[in-house]
């Protein structure tokens, strides 16, 4: 018996390496953070080295992605997560996401914006109204309170970042890239943009943004962090922070007020129960299970995402979907040398499609409208809504199935520690910088979530309504095994509506076709309607396939009827960037070993605790 399997390590047959992996897997037996900036990673590290836990290492993540990588993320955005606890081998979900303001409806918003009789119209991107309540911030303390270890302090925690942020840190290429494409949307957003821009006598207005490899200081944020170690939750959702958010939000018309931000520091994050579906489908049943190190067996694995108001249930319909296929014999069982082929992509983007036209409808915040999540991901119904596909053509407009009446029914990043704990953690601005409104004297911009409201029909259950969350796209994943309880895998892949279709594509190159972490990161991915959620008459019906896919999967897709455009460059990010940390057993030491891998779309890697 081989000391490795092809399930952490790479094939031994070169003709199924279509395509290699372009970095190692990363092992430690202690614990490994894995984020898109390495910067981050360290702030991380720092805290599991200090006695903390991976929850609040992944805190220490956070807050130095908002540091170092403000473009995606930020304590002005919302956070979600997972939590395996090892000691009672459950799985836990906070939701860290914010509502819309008291006195916000659709009617007013859509009076606001001067939306034409008879339509709905959509919130802009750069809009105040777009905003809504910060939820990053009482989710980090919640974080720690709730997962954290009780050894390290959430001065600890923070320290990290604030040393970056007045000390000052290089910036790397993508964010580089990402900041400069975003300087004019930053300085017209609202009058404080000079607190995230590089300061510069000879730039327009004595400021730029921040170019590859040059020194970036935010020591504004560095104080908004500190106020959050100090006083925790009350640092930002009362005193000048939150006095300044809203005074921000007001003179750009929002109507935000402080009282929402107090609201929500009352009730703080949700715990939430997460939801799963135990995945037997291409491969997952048969995964090496003559070693000791790869516990997956003949009942597959177990797949854990946050509930609604996020989009994870768009990952297990999919899932669910293409195991009902197979067992109907719709498809085959694709094998490890089909990889990316059309017909494997073709069933992806069918399932895909089919889950994001329930989801366009059904999920929102499950506290004020009906969402029948338990019905949407049961076997019945998936069976029923798999009947849509079809193996030998893509599918026109789907509409959104009936569940509830039917019985026959963001950065991504995560860490593990030596306790065998393990994190899966999101948190983002949602668009880039999200509007770009920064708060005087914070450091940071505030999110446009609230983009993901529908503005009508009345009957829509993701309406605009006071104290409500809207739609979130962000989403953390997690696996287990159905057999002993034992973890498989944190993961997820960051980036909008290709959330969910990074999860599946990202599991299968995993299960299905047996790739390591790290290489099922790397291989190239396909995106459906540019991320956007490909339901009704909403979205683009491209089809993108990422640079490294073949010419014959790109044939074979146009074939089925299937529009097709090629992606590369820089504009690969459209495919996400993810992260995956794997728990493995060494079958002669009988140790724990986690094994690692980060997106090559990003700057980050994964980092090890020696």
């Amino acid at each position: 018996m081989p000391l490795h399997s092809k399930a952490i390590y790479p094939a031994a047959d070169p003709e199924f390496a279509s395509f290699p992996s372009r970095r190692s897997v990363v092992h430690s037996t202690k614990g490994i953070v894995s984020s898109t900036q390495p910067l981050a990673s360290q702030c991380g590290l720092r805290v599991l080295q200090q006695g903390g836990n991976c929850a609040d290492a992944a805190v220490a993540v956070a807050a130095g992605l908002n540091m170092t990588e403000p473009g995606s993320t930020g304590i002005g955005g919302d956070c979600f997560c997972l939590f395996y606890d090892a000691k009672t081998k459950k799985v836990h979900a906070l939701n860290g996401s914010g509502r819309s303001g008291a006195k916000v409806t659709a009617e007013k918003i859509r009076n606001a914006l001067n939306v034409p009789e008879g339509s709905y119209g959509t919130i802009p991107m750069t809009s105040a109204h777009a905003v809504t309540v910060p939820g990053a911030a009482a989710g980090w303390c919640d974080v720690v309170e709730r997962f954290g270890s009780g050894k390290v302090t959430m001065e600890d925690i923070l320290k990290p970042a604030i040393e970056l942020g007045e000390d000052g840190f290089p910036v790397s290429e993508i964010m580089g890239f990402s900041w400069q494409r975003s300087e004019e949307l930053i300085k017209k957003a609202s009058p404080n943009f000079a607190e995230m821009m590089k300061k510069d006598p000879s730039a327009p207005d004595g400021c730029r943004a921040p170019k590859p490899g040059e020194i970036m200081r935010n020591p504004t944020l560095a104080n908004t962090f500190r106020l959050v170690a100090k006083h925790g939750k009350a640092g930002f959702y009362e005193g000048k922070v939150a006095e300044e958010l809203i005074k921000v939000v007001q003179d750009l018309g929002g109507y935000l007020e402080l009282d929402d931000l107090k609201n929500h520091m009352e009730l703080g994050s949700e715990p939430v129960d997460p939801i799963s579906i135990k995945y037997k489908g291409q491969g997952a049943g048969d995964l090496q299970k003559e070693h000791m190190h790869d516990n997956t067996g003949e009942e597959g694995v177990e797949v854990w995402e946050h509930p609604p108001n996020g989009q994870g249930i768009v990952a297990l319909m999919a899932l669910g979907m293409l195991e009902s296929l197979e067992e109907q014999g719709k498809i085959r069982k694709f094998s490890e040398k089909e990889h990316n082929s059309a017909d494997h992509l073709h069933a992806v983007i069918e399932t895909l499609r089919i889950a994001f036209a329930d989801a366009n409808w059904w999920v929102a915040d499950p506290n004020v409208a009906k969402v029948p999540t338990k019905e949407m991901i049961s076997k019945a119904y998936l069976t029923e809504r798999a009947k849509l596909f079809s193996p030998d053509k893509a599918s026109g407009v789907i509409d959104h199935g009936s569940p509830a009446h039917n019985h026959s029914d963001t950065v991504y990043f995560c860490a593990s520690d030596s306790e065998g704990n393990g994190i899966s953690f999101i948190n983002s601005n949602y668009a880039g910088f999200g509007t770009g409104i920064i708060p005087a004297g914070c450091g940071f911009t505030l999110q446009n979530r609230g983009c993901n409201f529908q503005l009508g029909p009345q009957n829509h259950p993701n309406l605009l309504e006071p104290g409500k969350r809207p739609y979130h796209t962000i989403i953390p994943a997690l696996i287990t095994n159905p057999s002993d309880g034992s973890l498989h895998s944190v993961y997820g892949v960051m980036g909008g509506f290709m959330q969910p279709q990074g999860h599946v594509q990202v599991l299968l190159n995993m299960l299905a076709f047996k790739l390591t972490p790290q290489a099922a990161l790397d291989a190239p991915r396909v995106c459906i309607g540019a991320g956007m959620p490909d339901a009704g008459d909403v979205g683009d019906r491209t089809v993108y396939l990422e640079d490294g896919i073949s010419e014959e999967t790109k044939k074979g897709l146009e074939k089925l009827g299937h529009k097709v455009e090629m992606v590369s460059g820089m504009s690969r990010g459209l495919f996400g960037r993810g992260q995956v940390i794997r728990w493995n057993v060494d079958p002669v030491e009988k140790r724990g070993v986690w094994s690692a891998g980060s997106d090559p779309r990003g700057d980050g890697h994964a980092v090890p605790w020696l």
